[in-house]
């Protein structure tokens, strides 16, 4: 069965460019990853499923922020492990402190002992070009896609 994820970036314009607003997991594993491991807000959701509920409803549980506003496609793409991820950017030009859910754990491994974790430890404004860097590969698509937009 195919899986299926639905996100949303927000992005803003600024003197010098685009910017773009990307979190960053939480949980032990992703605790000193920087590069490459930064992602849009985003979540699975199931087939039969309207994406852009799920895209909205996944960006509340990371973030704590209920969006509305004009979305505009980013169409879909296929990630490296052949997750399917469709995207919409929304302008907003700030964001409050994040409100993320939670998720319990086994940690240490092999502890026996569970404990939470944030599902996103932080969320920040990168430039394009420093959102190149931070994002997971297989999202880059979505800024470009930005990119040509805004440029309209």
């Amino acid at each position: 069965m195919r899986k299926l994820s639905a996100g949303i970036l927000l992005f803003r314009k600024r003197p010098t460019g685009i910017e773009v607003f990307l979190v960053h997991p939480g949980g032990p594993f992703w605790k000193n990853k920087d590069a490459g491991a930064w992602s849009i807000p985003k979540g699975e959701y199931a087939d039969g499923t309207d994406p852009l509920d799920a895209a909205k409803r996944e960006f509340l549980e990371e973030t704590g922020v209920d969006l509305d506003g004009e979305f505009i496609s980013l169409d879909r793409i296929r990630q490296t492990g052949g997750k399917i991820v469709t995207a919409w950017a929304l302008q907003r030009d700030s964001m409050p402190p994040l409100r993320s859910n939670t998720f319990s754990m086994e940690w240490p491994p092999k502890s026996g002992r569970a404990q939470e974790f944030p599902e996103v430890d932080r969320g920040e404004w990168f430039s394009l070009n420093d959102a190149r860097k931070k994002l997971v590969k297989g999202q880059v698509q979505f800024l470009d896609r930005l990119a040509v937009h805004t440029s309209r």
